[in-house]
């Protein structure tokens, strides 16, 4: 019994060793990945935003979704009703509502179709802009993952100095000394 108890502690001795010794080799950190930025914000907008932690941009980008949603289902819905309007007034479709029925009788046959391809030209131009938009978060996603590692630090300078060259080629050739004036910029990292 007493052998039996020490192998098991013997056995427990030795796996707490292993879980207590420490590892020599050196974790690196995670890498900030711009495909994944890219990715995420492609599936979800502002998820690629959240994955930068720069989440004050979440709320603009669905603002952004959101208004131009509102626009594109306005000019959607005028568009049907003034093209139902025109159907019922020249008699293809009578099984409309009372709003189309109503501009039926107040403009007419040309001011439909105008009014009818002016809305249906915005919400076209809505979805359009909600594409671009969408393509815009993933830029932005991207971008920002690219640069969420660079350092910006204070010793980043931009030094510009007044400058004096002299052209060495063409002393003692008897054109004289030939000297530049310019500025210097020196750039330091």
């Amino acid at each position: 019994m007493m052998k039996r108890l020490l192998i098991l502690l013997l056995f427990i001795t030795i796996s707490m060793g292993n879980v207590f010794a420490k590892n020599d080799s050196i974790a690196e950190p995670k890498k900030h990945n711009p495909k994944r930025a890219t990715l995420y914000s492609a599936v979800l907008p502002g998820l690629g935003q959240a994955y930068n932690k720069k989440y004050w941009k979440i709320p603009i980008v669905y603002a952004g979704i959101g208004t131009i949603y509102y626009f594109a289902d306005m000019n959607g819905d005028y568009y049907r009703t003034f093209r139902d309007a025109y159907d019922y007034q020249s008699g293809i479709n009578t099984d409309v509502s009372d709003e189309a029925i109503e501009y039926a009788g107040k403009y007419s046959g040309n001011n439909l179709i105008t009014l009818r391809d002016n809305y249906r030209r915005n919400m076209e131009l809505s979805w359009i802009i909600m594409a671009l938009w969408y393509g815009i978060n993933i830029i932005d996603a991207t971008v920002d993952a690219h640069f969420f590692e660079y350092d910006i630090g204070d010793d980043l300078t931009l030094k510009v100095e007044p400058t004096i060259q002299t052209n060495y080629a063409y002393l003692g050739t008897g054109f004289g000394n030939e000297s530049g004036y310019g500025i210097s910029l020196k750039l330091k990292f």
